[in-house]
């Protein structure tokens, strides 16, 4: 088993180079890369991402073998240690030819899939320069339906719900939020079809569990592209601020449907940013924690590798050239 996912920084040495791994060949300016830098360092320079990562990992590693299956669960990175070519080489050195392969990203568009994919194959390419065997990696399949993952977040949120005040609980509404990408890349994806079907299945999950009458809505965080450039919107900050002025907001669960770690564009862009413009306004507001090891998620990922293994057991996947939508 390969979990392959973002990486972030270990310490406050770590954040520009991370960074710089991270917007190679991004049009970038300098001014957000600093102040991006800065999110970080508002959190020591250390994301939750890898912690929470490794616990993916663990669990859903107790799962296979509660399950019978002998498959060790290696996590390789993009964009920082334990990186992906060094994972692989290890694997390889370990005996291991052929793998499935858990991208750590529910919704697919080239940066949260096809570029995953991209960085394994150039990681691969690196073994036989290092005189190692190559690894084949079957990838499971879409799980932003899943009832495991649909369960596990709809969970957070009931939680988060209940603790609203009872005086604004029936009239908040669920805001769900996921990372925006530049309109281009959403033409040619189904990044955004997969993600409001997600945020659908879960507010319909959250207001059969709550019986509250709960409306929902999608928006967007964390854009990093030049401001002329066209991206999924809107922002969730410009959202709260408009609707709460146009008095149709009057409390907010704001639930990351978008991510599955509780890492830092999660913690800043939420839990302060969003946090700092509902408490300006006088707007209530929780936020839901994102999935991370929740049982039933680590659950779920276990049931998707299980599937693919039982797939492609007795034969081998075809190796066919990425498309776009692959």
């Amino acid at each position: 088993m390969l979990l392959i996912a973002f990486g972030g920084p270990h310490g406050p040495q770590d954040v520009r180079p991370f960074l710089a791994n991270v917007l190679r060949g991004r049009r970038v300016t300098p001014e957000r890369v600093e102040e991006v830098a800065h999110h970080y360092e508002h959190f020591g320079g250390v994301s939750p991402l890898t912690e929470l990562t490794r616990a993916q990992a663990d669990g859903l590693g107790e799962r296979l073998r509660a399950a019978g299956l002998d498959l060790p669960v290696f996590v390789g990175m993009r964009n920082w240690h334990p990186f992906l070519a060094d994972t692989l080489a290890a694997m390889s050195r370990a005996g291991i030819r052929r793998a499935i392969g858990f991208i750590a990203a529910a919704h697919r568009s080239y940066s949260g899939c096809l570029q995953y994919r991209e960085n394994v194959r150039d990681a691969r390419a690196t073994l036989a320069e290092k005189g190692l065997p190559d690894i084949e990696i079957a990838y499971v399949g879409d799980w932003h339906t899943h009832p495991g993952y649909i369960e596990a977040s709809s969970q957070e949120a009931e939680r988060s719900v209940r603790s609203l005040p009872d005086s604004v609980r029936s009239r908040a509404t669920l805001v769900f939020t996921a990372h925006s990408i530049p309109g281009s890349m959403a033409a040619r994806y189904p990044y955004e079809e997969q993600y409001l079907a997600t945020a659908r299945l879960i507010a319909d999950s959250v207001r059969a569990r709550t019986g509250l009458a709960l409306p929902h809505v999608a928006v967007y965080q964390s854009r990093s592209g030049r401001p002329e450039d066209p991206w999924l919107g809107p922002d969730i900050c410009d959202f709260l601020r408009q609707q709460k002025d146009a008095g149709t907001l009057d409390a907010a669960v704001i639930v990351p449907a978008g991510f599955i770690c509780d890492h830092v564009e999660v913690l800043y862009d939420l839990d302060t940013e969003a946090a700092a413009v509902c408490a300006e306004m006088g707007l209530p507001m929780v936020r839901a924690r994102a999935v991370n090891d929740h049982p039933l998620f680590l659950d779920m990922m276990a049931d998707v590798v299980q599937q693919t293994l039982q797939r492609y057991q007795g034969t081998r996947p075809l190796q066919l050239a990425m498309s776009l939508h692959s």
